[in-house]
């Protein structure tokens, strides 16, 4: 799932998602203060945008460039509380204590032995901020996906909760129905949520 695989999917229509907000974002987050929120595979800006509007100043990272350019051509009324940047987590990680949000959906950051990337998004949420982090169910999912992929090989909602330290509280860890229907070409129809805030010193 590197820069070209998603290029080539964002490509391969005109818009690939529905341009709405996920519904976990919209459930969970409505009653937070806005502030410096971070949307991790930002895609084409759906999330950034519905917060942008809210009075976040959103930074949306995305390792596609295709998905990118088409979230900076909306907004134009947000677009002063908006930052769009290109990179892999994998590789750049984001700074430490910057943002008062960190929302995570359906991102597939891949496992690793000492859990690099992973820790450094944790350590992106600024004391007293949030981290909202949502996969799909792979519950029911076969363990080898037709496309070769292994759900398993990625981190999922509940695992990250057991790899929090004692500076945060997790608030929600549980497994949804969805909100809204899945997309056109997939099956999910429950949603993981862990929804964690980090203690202020």
């Amino acid at each position: 799932m590197d820069a070209r695989f998603w290029d080539d999917r964002y490509g391969s229509r005109e818009r690939l998602f529905s341009g709405e907000p996920n519904g976990v974002l919209v459930a969970e987050l409505d009653d937070l203060t806005p502030g410096r929120a971070l949307d991790v595979g930002c895609g084409e800006g759906g999330d950034a945008l519905w917060l942008a509007r809210r009075g976040w100043r959103v930074t949306g990272v995305d390792i596609s460039r295709v998905a990118l350019e088409r979230a900076a051509a909306q907004g134009a009324d947000v677009r002063e509380r908006l930052s769009w940047q290109h990179g892999d987590l994998t590789t750049a990680p984001p700074p430490p204590g910057r943002f008062d949000l960190v929302t995570v959906h359906y991102f597939p950051l891949p496992r690793a032995p000492e859990h690099t990337a992973l820790r450094a998004l944790l350590a992106s949420v600024a004391p007293g901020g949030t981290l909202l982090f949502v996969g799909h169910d792979i519950t029911p999912l076969p363990e080898r996906l037709e496309d070769g992929h292994v759900p398993a090989d990625y981190y999922q909602p509940a695992e990250v909760a057991g790899l929090l330290d004692d500076d945060w509280t997790v608030t929600v860890n549980e497994t949804r129905a969805r909100v809204a229907p899945a997309p056109p070409g997939s099956h999910h129809t429950h949603d993981t949520v862990l929804r964690a805030h980090r203690a202020r010193p």
